[in-house]
C-alpha cells in the first residue's frame, strides 16, 4: 500500500506549493479547529463552526472542482475514489445545512454535530491514507505543483458555504462556484459585521444575510447548477 501523506516529509510530497501539502496543510488547520470546537455550547460554538465551514467547504469545492478530473483522468478506478468522497462531502453539506436550523438546546444537535466531527476525519483519512497516495504515484512533483497553484486559486474563489443541491461534478459544480462564491463571501462580511454593530443596528445586517441566503438558494435550484451528480449525491 502506498505511503499516507501525512508520514512524508514536505519534500517528498512535492514541496511546499505541491498540493499534497497544501491539502495537508488544511487538515491540520481541521484538526486544531475540532479541537476548539470539543465543549463549545452556544454562541461561542457557532462562531467556531463557521471558522471551520469557511475552510471545509472552499476546501472541498476547489477539490470537486479541480482535483476529482485529474483523479479519474489519471487513475483506473478514479472515478469509484473521487464518488466515495464525495458523498462524504454531501453529507457534510446536509449536516451543517441543518445544523443552521437548529436551536441551541435542540435535542438533535449534539447528535448531528458528532456526526459532523466523524464525517470530517473520515473524509481526512480517507484523502491523506487512499486517495492522495495514489495521486502521488500518478504525477511527478512539477505537476503536483502546478495541480496545488491551481486548487490554491480555486479555493480562494469557492463558496464558502453549504449548498446540498448543487452538482458535486462538472458542469453544475463549475457554473454555481462563482455566484455562490460572490454571495457567500458577502453574508461572512455581513455576518461579521453583525457581530460587532450596535444593538439597534443588527436586525438590518440580519435582514441583509438572510435575503443574500435566499438568493444563493436559488442559484441552487438553477437546473444547469445540478447537472453532473451521480445517484448517490443528487438532491
Amino acid at each position: 500500500m502506498p505511503r499516507s501523506i501525512a508520514d512524508q516529509t514536505v519534500s517528498e510530497l512535492g514541496g511546499p506549493g505541491s498540493v499534497l501539502v497544501r491539502q495537508r496543510n488544511d487538515h491540520v488547520e481541521l484538526d486544531r479547529l475540532l479541537q476548539e470546537l470539543d465543549g463549545t455550547t452556544g454562541t461561542a460554538q457557532e462562531h467556531v463552526l463557521r471558522r471551520i465551514d469557511r475552510l471545509v467547504f472552499s476546501h472541498a469545492f476547489a477539490e470537486e472542482t479541480v482535483l476529482w478530473p485529474v483523479i479519474r483522468r489519471v487513475l483506473p478506478d478514479g472515478d469509484a475514489l473521487t464518488l466515495h468522497v464525495e458523498e462524504e462531502h454531501q453529507e457534510v453539506n446536509e449536516l451543517v445545512a441543518e445544523l443552521e436550523t437548529l436551536g441551541h438546546d435542540d435535542p438533535r444537535r449534539s447528535e448531528r454535530l458528532a456526526r459532523l466531527v466523524t464525517v470530517l476525519k473520515e473524509d481526512v483519512r480517507d484523502e491523506e491514507d487512499v486517495l492522495f497516495p495514489r495521486l502521488q504515484e500518478a504525477l511527478d512533483a512539477r505537476a503536483l505543483r502546478r495541480l496545488g497553484l491551481q486548487w490554491e486559486v480555486a479555493r480562494r474563489v469557492s463558496p464558502t458555504r453549504p449548498h446540498p443541491t448543487v452538482s458535486r461534478r462538472p458542469p453544475g459544480n463549475a457554473v454555481s462556484g462563482l455566484p455562490l462564491s460572490l454571495l457567500d463571501r458577502s453574508r461572512d462580511l455581513v455576518d461579521a459585521g453583525v457581530q460587532h454593530a450596535p444593538a439597534p443596528l443588527a436586525p438590518a445586517g440580519q435582514a441583509v444575510s438572510r435575503g443574500l441566503a435566499a438568493v444563493a438558494g436559488w442559484v441552487e435550484r438553477v437546473p444547469l447548477a445540478r447537472r453532473g451528480d451521480q445517484p448517490p449525491t443528487s438532491r
